[in-house]
């Protein structure tokens, strides 16, 4: 497998859709709701994920694909799976706010080997093969920092649309940030947090039951930048993913890690 080659199918499809999202927030949008947990899905999540489907099959008509809106595509168990998010930040498109990306990334046997965002807005894609880094499309290499903050770390935060406001972990792990971070950022485009993390704009990311569609393209990109990964108690971070899970999660800096879990009692 090239996974060089498997990084400019997935840069070039997702560049193709970030030009149909972009074109097509400046229509009408058809969104409607999704489940009961707020969520929404609109016209444009369904064109770019077809886009997206086609240019990966055509290239690679023996993967799996696992696809935000239309689940799995092909046979289930397979070696090499992509994982698909045609828009992350739909709720943003849907009230006018132009904070929204494209993601994709390869799976071998559940672990992330290609991890690929572009924001449409900017212009801008990150893309990163698990060994050899994370680069933006300018061909700079993206670099997770440590920066000490006298007024505590610059965070994103990150939670699944099924979590509960009266969740007693969210509540205690929302409150502690809350008091102790210099700003939370809650984007509601995780994939963006993530490519925030991995050029060092920011200093961390906090995930709580985060939906795992979007989660391997951004982790990857973050730890081929630098950065570190650990579960809320600061033991190990699983890197291979099941589609159906969701997780829980710290990412910064390895030398911000400690400041930052004990931040989160």
């Amino acid at each position: 497998m090239d996974l060089d080659h498997a990084r400019k199918i997935a840069v070039e499809a997702a560049e193709a859709a970030g030009a149909l999202l972009l074109k097509g927030t400046r229509g009408a949008l058809g969104v409607r709701a999704k489940g009961d947990a707020g969520d929404v899905v609109t016209d444009l999540d369904l064109a770019s994920e077809r886009l997206l489907l086609d240019r990966i099959l055509t290239a690679y008509p023996s993967h799996t694909v696992i696809a935000e809106e239309s689940g799995l595509v092909g046979a289930a168990g397979g070696e090499w799976t992509w994982l698909v998010d045609p828009l992350d930040g739909t709720n943003n498109v849907a009230i006018g706010l132009p904070a929204y990306v494209v993601g994709l990334a390869l799976c071998r046997d559940g672990l992330p080997q290609v991890g690929v965002v572009h924001d449409p807005v900017s212009a801008c894609t990150w893309s990163a093969v698990r060994g050899r880094g994370a680069t933006a499309s300018s061909g700079a290499r993206l670099t997770a920092v440590h920066r000490p903050h006298s007024r505590g770390p610059l965070l994103a935060w990150i939670q699944g649309y099924d979590v509960a406001r009266d969740d007693p972990t969210l509540r205690r792990l929302k409150t502690a940030l809350d008091l102790d971070a210099r700003r939370v950022l809650q984007l509601w485009a995780p994939l963006l947090a993530w490519a925030m993390l991995a050029r060092g704009d920011i200093d961390g990311v906090v995930g709580y039951r985060a939906g795992v569609i979007d989660l391997p393209a951004g982790a990857l990109l973050a730890m081929e930048a630098g950065a570190e990964i650990r579960a809320l108690d600061g033991g190990p971070y699983e890197e291979r993913v099941d589609a159906a899970e969701t997780r829980s999660f710290v990412a910064a800096h390895p030398r911000s890690m400690p400041a930052l879990l004990s931040l989160l009692g």
